[in-house]
């Protein structure tokens, strides 16, 4: 329950009146900023009490007893507490200084605590689902605003990890993102692990040979394994890798990495890493480009290149089929877009103080079409905003933050449902 008390005392929804256990008037005139790290749980509160304005922090529990549980009065961090808000004070509270704490006692309306426990023990994958239609668009347009950006800062933090693993190589990270989003989802472990076993550096070495950038990818894949494939390309591969291996002391992963099992077979692991090495041939320099054009329609090209030759007849190693291009589809270009560009250049954008860069991530997910999984179909059918990939990053930052870990206190639109007197 200390959650819900947090929220009554964040959005004032607490009871008019308010006193301290020994019957001094309290006047909250700010609440204070809420507290995610250690220390007390909301900084800088500004309250009246009596004829006396303090200054400092507040804690809140459910009972006066948990301020002891929790050790607080041998905590020298929440000496600067000015009032302990309990829903039940149940005995008296002091810092380590030995000094007394000042303690009050609110009540959570009772339509606010029903609509919290409907909410939390729904048993449905979105909780609101029966009456999110009913939230106005001015709250749900600013609501998805600030869900796009948590879900781009988010990706941020990976690739922020890379750029400590690689000593602010841009290029490096962007080749680290760029070979996992070819694994689109179920691979794409397995691809950054093939990345990050075969360092840049020595794809650049063998840029001019589409063929030796082959043999490392499908070698470091261990996709050259098979002793029953026969055939002249697979045996060029194959002794390219030999030697590539020896002169850079590659260890090569295992093949059952790569999963084939009902995908379709443009989407082979064997096709998504011929398209990755025939990218990687074509366009060195791959990030100084993109982040040297403003134009999206350019950009995107930079990404539409075919596989080589061997494979427009073939979706495995030795196995001939209908001769076929393949170039990545439109839905695969969206995809490498929206999770490689895009939270390259708005992270880089960032950390250079460039406005230039993050619009133009922003941009590019306002020109795309939104993606089609199960949790945007879920939310189309409850009527949500989805014009855009935009729209479809909120929803799955918005399903995945807040809906499933039930974190609807922190939700805009739970806010809206749960202050309802309904």
């Amino acid at each position: 329950m200390e959650d819900i008390l947090h929220y009554v005392w964040k959005f004032r929804l607490f009871q008019k009146g308010l006193k301290t256990t020994d019957g001094q008037p309290i006047e909250v005139i700010d609440v204070g900023l809420p507290n995610t790290n250690e220390g007390p749980d909301f900084f800088n509160a500004k309250i009246r009490i009596g004829d006396k304005i303090w200054a400092g922090n507040v804690e809140i529990h459910s009972s006066s007893d948990e301020w002891v549980r929790h050790k607080h009065h041998i905590n020298k961090n929440y000496n600067s507490v000015i009032l302990h808000v309990v829903e039940k004070a149940n005995c008296e509270v002091f810092n380590e200084r030995g000094q007394s704490v000042l303690q009050c006692e609110i009540v959570c309306p009772a339509h606010i605590r029903d609509n919290y426990h409907f909410l939390i023990h729904s048993d449905t994958d979105i909780p609101c689902c029966n009456y999110i239609g009913s939230i106005p668009s001015i709250h749900l347009n600013s609501w998805m605003n600030t869900l796009l950006i948590e879900r781009l800062e988010r990706k941020s933090n990976h690739v922020q990890a890379l750029l400590s693993r690689f000593d602010n190589s841009w290029e490096d990270v962007f080749y680290i993102l760029l070979a996992r989003n070819f694994g689109f989802g179920l691979n794409s472990d397995s691809f950054e692990r093939l990345a990050l076993s075969l360092p840049l550096k020595y794809i650049h070495k063998q840029g001019d040979n589409l063929v030796q950038i082959e043999a490392l990818l499908f070698g470091q894949a261990g996709m050259l394994d098979n002793m029953k494939v026969n055939d002249d390309y697979f045996s060029l591969l194959k002794r390219e890798y030999e030697f590539l291996k020896n002169k850079y002391g590659l260890i090569p992963l295992e093949s059952y990495l790569f999963k084939s099992l009902r995908i379709r077979p443009t989407a082979f692991p064997q096709i998504r890493t011929a398209q990755l090495a025939a990218l990687l041939h074509s366009s060195q320099g791959l990030f100084s480009r993109i982040i040297e054009c403003e134009d999206i329609g350019r950009i995107r090209l930079m990404f539409h290149v075919n596989a080589s030759e061997y494979w427009q007849t073939h979706y495995a190693f030795g196995v001939t089929s209908e001769r076929k291009s393949k170039y990545p589809g439109d839905a695969s270009l969206d995809i490498l877009l929206i999770n490689t560009v895009v939270p390259i250049l708005f992270i880089y954008g960032k950390n250079m103080d460039s406005e230039i860069h993050c619009d133009l991530a922003l941009r590019i997910l306002e020109t795309l079409k939104p993606e089609r999984n199960s949790i945007t179909k879920r939310f189309y059918k409850l009527k949500m905003p989805l014009n855009n990939a935009a729209d479809s990053q909120a929803l799955i930052q918005l399903k995945r933050e807040y809906c499933e870990p039930r974190k609807c206190l922190y939700c805009r639109i739970g806010h809206q449902l749960l202050i309802e007197n309904k």
